[in-house]
């Protein structure tokens, strides 16, 4: 058992200054130091000092404790929400599979907009089968985007697959669809068509549209 610690509270300063200041008071501190005791004692019980580690030390795991691991296959962001028609399904050399099961294999490219999908060939006004001006740059006629000229609200995003790989789009077609209201933004048709079907399932089918061209096309020779 812990010894206690006296706390002593000592009255003879306080009687001499009494004393100093008359009989009356003299009379008052013998009366208080018969009724008040020389010294109270107070408990103290000492206690092992806290560490660091006595904070942070936790129970052994036993074994069958630990949670089982995450299966990050098995989560779905986007599972409570409908997979458009026009979602693409599969990219093919001449053309696309669609997630209404509707297959377009004639070498065409598609323009989706609105929940619809089109057949698209923005090479036929030239009367050949190419998309590059002479700098090397993707451009077309501004009279292929021309249903999109007729929708309104128009979609805030066009996103353009250019076939097998990227390419610089010319300032007048920049410029076009700049002037219809839309953002575009250049992808070969593979991560086109992936990044449509992300936008137009989280932010609907009105809000985002995509012109490809086929992953198989080739200057000069087209979609095969």
């Amino acid at each position: 058992m812990a010894s206690p610690i006296r706390i002593c509270r000592p009255l003879s300063r306080f009687a001499t200054i009494l004393r100093q200041r008359g009989p009356q008071n003299c009379r008052t501190l013998s009366t208080a130091a018969k009724t008040f005791p020389k010294y109270t004692t107070a408990k103290y019980t000492r206690t092992t000092p806290c560490t660091t580690s006595s904070f942070h030390t936790t129970a052994p795991r036993r074994a069958g404790d630990e949670p089982p691991p995450t299966d990050f296959s098995a989560l779905d962001v986007f599972g409570n929400m409908p997979i458009p028609s026009t979602a693409i399904e599969v990219c093919m050399p001449d053309g696309f599979q669609f997630n209404s099961g509707i297959k377009i294999l004639d070498g065409s490219g598609v323009l989706l907009v609105g929940g619809e999908a089109f057949k698209w060939q923005p090479w036929l006004p030239r009367g050949e089968k190419r998309l590059l001006n002479k700098k090397g740059q993707w451009e077309v006629p501004n009279d292929t985007f021309g249903l999109l000229g007729l929708l309104w609200p128009r979609p805030d995003l066009l996103i353009l697959g250019l076939g097998p790989e990227m390419r610089p789009l010319s300032p007048e077609l920049r410029k076009h669809i700049s002037s219809l209201g839309m953002r575009v933004e250049i992808l070969d048709t593979r991560n086109a068509a992936a990044q449509f079907n992300l936008l137009a399932t989280e932010r609907g089918v009105n809000d985002v549209a995509a012109a490809l061209i086929p992953i198989g096309w080739k200057e000069g020779i087209g979609a095969t």
